[in-house]
């Protein structure tokens, strides 16, 4: 049987944890600080778990330099939870800016108020979704199944980035050819956001930078269209301008801990802007189910209901280990290192390209998910690069079963060491193989 640091583990999620961390937790697992009592059993609503959480918000804040703008939230669900809790929780702020305009205009009573937002509703709203890999395809036909009953086409897909290539997620079409909604001030609808996934896990695609036509302010505020993005798979790898985000959500089983917790970094006017669900239900509108309702988790401090506070401990320690390592440079230290690691990756599959095919395009090349082919998609050659990595406990590394093919994941807790072993294997294979 191998021991834990002979193995290399590879794998998208649940990923490896740092093994500082997994002694850590079991421990806490059985006694936590000689209490006599697991992290599993204590009370979420103990004097010990409110200490937790706010040490592992203190840690993120830090992290990644969070504004008092912004609250965050632990949640339930993964991503895909949110998926469903953007479309509500953001519809309804739309909704609620449209009712006070309306209010403005016709008067706090107005028997014309609720006749007047369905009707705008109805012509105006719009969820803006860009399409670069599987992830953000299913928030967009989430949101689509969501609206659907409304019986309108609300969901704009602003740009699929499988129609400018081959059928396939493995670029991202240049900004000017977006449809994003137009602003009312250029005779558009203005959006209730718009939703990007900044690292596709399936596909090895990554924003290499924020989107620049998404960094804008309007004249008008209600020309304001909240920018939402799911960072799941690259979250605490690189730094982030939380202040540019309306919302920013990803399950912590990538770079952050395990799973069962789902971070949520949310703007607080937002947690204010929310009409009462009777005025919601009157036009159309569902109600964001509790448990996925953003104001009632905030103003329950996360605790509406059974947090799993040892998973928020074991995402707290993980932060609390990159600012020891990382000191004063914080994530810029950690965005150093892991440039570094997938450099020496991809150098290798470049430097032998009649073996190795990565599927991305270059300039959107995920450092996280490295995906490619072995022979051009040969599946008795890759299963014989499979078998030959696991002889040599190199694991994880079996492409998404939806795309096939070879995926690295190049996560947080992946040291340099690993990655040489990796790269080792990878100029070996590749001599072997050579036509």
């Amino acid at each position: 049987m191998p021991d834990r640091s002979e193995v290399a583990y590879f794998g998208a999620g649940p990923a490896p944890l740092p093994t500082e961390v997994l002694v850590k937790g079991a421990e806490a697992f059985v006694n936590f600080q000689n209490t006599g009592l697991s992290l599993a059993e204590i009370s979420h609503r103990s004097q010990t778990a409110n200490q937790i959480l706010a040490d592992t918000k203190a840690a993120l804040t830090t992290l990644l330099e969070i504004p008092d703008s912004h609250d965050i939230l632990f949640m339930h669900g993964g991503g895909s939870a949110e998926f469903s809790a953007v479309v509500l929780n953001m519809v309804a702020v739309w909704v609620e800016k449209r009712r006070r305009e309306a209010e403005k205009d016709l008067g706090q009573n107005s028997p014309k108020l609720i006749e007047r937002v369905r009707r705008e509703l109805q012509d105006d709203l719009r969820l803006d979704y860009l399409v670069t890999g599987s992830w953000s395809l299913k928030a967009s036909q989430e949101a689509a199944n969501l609206l659907e009953p409304l019986g309108n086409d609300f969901v704009n897909v602003a740009v699929d980035s499988r129609k400018s290539t081959s059928g396939k997620f493995d670029n991202i079409p240049p900004e000017d050819t977006w449809t994003l909604t137009q602003p009312r001030a250029k005779g558009g609808k203005t959006s209730a956001f718009v939703y990007y996934c900044d690292n596709e896990t399936v596909d090895g695609v990554e924003f290499p930078h924020f989107p620049k036509c998404l960094d804008q302010t309007p004249k008008d505020p209600n020309d304001e269209v909240p920018i939402v993005a799911d960072m799941s798979s690259n979250f605490l790898s690189r730094r982030v301008d939380v202040s540019k985000h309306a919302v920013i959500f990803g399950g912590a089983q990538k770079n952050i801990g395990i799973t069962d917790v789902t971070l949520v970094i949310v703007r607080k006017d937002l947690l204010s802007t929310q009409p009462p669900p009777s005025f919601l239900h009157a036009v159309g509108v569902w109600s964001p189910p509790t448990i996925l309702s953003w104001p009632v988790v905030a103003k329950n401090n996360s605790l509406y209901n059974t947090m799993p506070i040892f998973s928020i401990w074991i995402a707290g320690e993980v932060m609390r280990g990159l600012l020891e390592t990382h000191k004063d440079r914080q994530l810029a230290g950690q965005e150093e290192l892991a440039n570094t690691k997938a450099k020496q990756i991809y150098d290798v599959l470049d430097r032998y390209l009649d073996v190795y095919q990565i599927v991305p395009n270059g300039s959107v090349r995920s450092r996280m998910n490295i995906c490619f082919r072995v022979s051009g998609g040969d599946a008795a050659q890759e299963k014989v690069f499979l078998a030959g990595a696991e002889e040599q406990l190199l694991q994880g590394l079996k492409g998404h079963r939806s795309v096939g093919g070879i995926r690295i994941s190049n996560y947080n807790a992946v040291d340099v060491v690993k990655v040489r072993r990796l790269t080792t294997y990878l100029e070996e294979f590749a001599k072997k193989s050579k036509p």
